[in-house]
């Protein structure tokens, strides 16, 4: 009795589902770097590079484990150009009781292997995926029969279930749940920043980048300075490099953002938990486990785990509760196309160009550079939700779309009508200048708004408040700037507003 196991390149984890009873001695696994898949999107040459050495390194750590294992590396004239393709090709060879595989993080991908029992002949048995916290079905259980969902109600439950930051009694460490209020400093320079962990790239990652290189020549970023981990060895070294040199003041400065430092305290370990190199409960221990041994303050600590068992458990279970309409929403009705420096950097805004040069340089930047920097722009300029989420697909290392598309279209873009986020989180410059240290060095004047050198985020701030009257206004968390937009001058609004109708006009200028 052997099986087919098909083990996807987010699914590099030992004991994922798909592994289960499986016998080494007859069950046989295919592991296949596919074009359709690295090619579907942009993906950033670095996001690629990570996933095939990964898959590379996973599978033969399987071959010397004693498994069987069919590994199609990427070719651009491979016969099959598909997991599908795949799959069927081992479905002749072989003949197979069964495919088995672990669900997958994409509907895209998911709605075609739910098919393949009728387009191959063969059965297809599709596991839950145990390495996240909460089922779809315990998510939608959760949320059946609520208006509005919200990650604070959700996130308390997850902690009660894996006892995390709980006390014997079953209330919170630290006497509260969320600490968020105290993790909003500004970075002055002080602590310094530790240096990023690396990894030196060995011949298999060699091999992979000069790949990318060639095949993939016209992808967004680079490859140069790869020094990801591609191995749960070397992931896990990160996680221990992040609790010594970062966490302890990654709470006080998560939502800071620096002119000079790409990385600051953030652990940059995303990437490894979304591919399955490292386990995210297991993160969340070793780090509740440095607050215990008091290495790390409560409100570091607390912040981080509530990121991975909070935020990454809630936005999975929305994708699946709600896909594949999801995707489709535009409760704002945004028609602007994405402007072009968002592949390029080249813009006068200096937080724009920093965030998306660190992004074209690394694959990578932290959350509060995504959400209220590039996130706040195209929600500003009322980009179509579906460009500017696929573009936070292709351009991170540690996007899926289970994980992007609601964080984009439903935080970021608030294109939901508020179903994840009770407000959009539209700023000005002024909360630019107050987490970070860009207004200084940038062309445009923070203290500015109507003028030909004020900063746009001012001007078009005030154009996305009157303009979305009808949406916002009735919001108990948004009457406040109404207020404030009603209490200004008529001559005033009349300023801000040509102003902002001039930047969109030439946005592409900025």
């Amino acid at each position: 009795m052997a099986n087919l196991i098909l083990i996807l390149g987010d699914q590099l984890t030992p004991d994922i589902s798909a592994l289960d009873d499986a016998d080494p001695s007859q069950d046989r696994i295919v592991m296949a770097e596919v074009g359709d898949e690295a090619g579907y999107t942009n993906h950033h040459k670095k996001k690629l590079v990570l996933l095939f050495s990964a898959m590379r390194h996973f599978a033969r750590q399987l071959e010397q484990d004693g498994w069987q294992v069919h590994y199609q590396a990427y070719q651009p004239d491979n016969e099959c150009q598909s997991l599908e393709a795949v799959i069927a090709e081992r479905v002749k060879a072989w003949t197979p009781d069964k495919v088995i595989t672990t669900e997958c993080g994409e509907w895209r991908l998911h709605s075609q292997i739910s098919q393949w029992h009728e387009r191959l002949g063969v059965p297809v048995e599709i596991r839950p995926d145990t390495r996240f916290i909460a089922s779809k079905q315990e998510f939608a259980d959760w949320a059946e029969g609520r208006k509005q969902l919200r990650m604070e109600f959700f996130y308390r439950e997850m902690r009660r279930k894996t006892g995390l930051l709980m006390t014997s009694d079953g209330d919170p460490e630290g006497g509260q749940w969320n600490f968020d209020a105290d993790n909003r400093k500004k970075w002055t320079g002080k602590p310094p920043a530790p240096a990023p962990f690396r990894v030196e790239p060995d011949a298999i990652t060699r091999q992979v980048i000069a790949l990318v290189d060639d095949h993939f020549a016209d992808h967004f970023g680079t490859t140069e300075d790869f020094h990801f981990a591609v191995t749960p060895e070397d992931a896990g070294a990160a996680l221990e490099h992040f609790i010594d040199f970062a966490l302890p003041c990654f709470g006080d400065f998560q939502d800071a953002i620096s002119d000079t430092e790409d990385w600051l305290f953030h652990s940059i370990l995303s990437p490894y938990i979304n591919c399955g190199l490292l386990d995210p409960l297991a993160v969340c221990e070793a780090a509740a486990k440095a607050w215990y041994a008091g290495q790390a303050p409560i409100n570091a600590v607390e912040g981080f785990v509530r990121q991975i068992i909070g935020w990454r458990e809630f936005v999975r279970g929305i994708y699946w509760l709600h896909m594949p309409e999801y995707a489709r929403e535009n409760r704002l009705g945004n028609t602007r196309a994405l402007p072009w420096f968002y592949w390029t950097g080249d813009t006068k805004m200096r937080c724009m160009h920093k965030a998306i040069d660190a992004t074209r340089r690394n694959a990578y930047a932290h959350h509060i550079q995504r959400l209220m920097v590039t996130g706040n722009f195209a929600l500003l300029a009322g980009v179509t939700p579906e460009e500017i989420c696929d573009w936070y697909l292709a351009v991170y290392a540690d996007a899926y779309d289970w994980v992007e598309l609601p964080n984009v279209l439903g935080m970021v873009m608030h294109a939901d009508g508020g179903y994840l986020g009770s407000k959009p989180y539209a700023a000005s410059g002024k909360y630019i200048n107050r987490m970070s240290d860009h207004c200084s060095n940038c062309h445009y004047k923070v203290n500015k708004s109507t003028e030909d050198d004020a900063c746009p985020f001012n001007a078009l701030y005030w154009h996305f408040i009157d303009r979305h009257r009808d949406d916002f206004a009735g919001n108990p968390r948004m009457g406040m700037m109404y207020r404030n937009w009603d209490k200004q001058k008529p001559e005033r609004r009349e300023a801000l507003l040509h102003r902002a109708d001039a930047l969109l006009a030439n946005i592409e200028k900025l």
